[in-house]
């Protein structure tokens, strides 16, 4: 396999940006989020709000990982990047090894409690604005702290000659609008086939492909 990380830094970061968070967002709570609303409400609705959550969570993930990136000693950089990717990697493997069969039910379940604990009480406005504003809070609230969330900000603490800014932001937001797109176009129909345990072992797989192409450039 090649080296993810030998390319154009744009062109690499693009590419695993991707990759990686279209992984982690397959059926994620916040995928089945979108899916439960958009039957619930007009599609694009639902869309415009989920999209403005997953980017604005991306823009703090990509400073805060920046920002770490930049406070410490640019030698000391790609052994973190290494140790984060190493050390994510194996942490998915290990969950998707514990995982429950019905992983992303559970998921789907939880999205669902919190969709009717935002509903209840009243009549539900329905009005375009009241929808937007509704899929940006709980999606916005859903992803913080999310895998997703951690998969950029380690992306981002990754040197600047290996992923460049806008490749990785180009990447996570694509990546974040096609898993949206396919969640409140076709998310039923997805969420029945998804296997969680399997996104996890791909996910952690690709993340220590990242941390040993990492550790290679930190060896020098």
């Amino acid at each position: 396999m090649a080296n993810p990380l030998s390319a154009d830094p744009g062109l690499a970061a693009f590419g695993s940006s991707l990759a990686a968070i279209s992984l982690a967002e397959l059926g994620d709570k916040t995928f089945f989020m979108a899916l439960i609303l958009a039957v619930r409400h007009r599609a694009r609705w639902v869309f415009v709000g989920a999209f403005a959550a997953l980017t604005a969570v991306t823009l703090i993930s990509l400073a805060l990982g920046y920002g770490l990136r930049e406070l410490l000693p640019q030698t000391v950089v790609p052994w973190l990047a290494a140790a984060l990717f190493l050390g994510f990697g194996l942490k998915l493997l290990i969950d998707a090894q514990a995982m429950a069969a019905n992983a992303a039910s559970a998921e789907a379940e939880q999205a669902e409690e919190a969709i009717n604990a935002a509903e209840t009480g009243g009549v539900l406005s329905i009005t375009a604005w009241a929808v937007i504003w509704e899929a940006f809070v709980l999606v916005f609230v859903a992803e913080l702290g999310d895998r997703t969330q951690f998969t950029t900000i380690f992306m981002a603490t990754a040197p600047a000659q290996v992923f460049s800014f806008a490749g990785l932001l180009a990447g996570t937001l694509l990546g974040h609008a096609l898993v949206t797109w396919l969640a409140v176009g076709a998310g039923k129909w997805i969420g029945q086939r998804v296997d969680e345990r399997l996104l996890y072992r791909l996910s952690g797989g690709l993340f220590l492909v990242f941390g040993l192409a990492a550790l290679k450039q930190a060896l020098g």
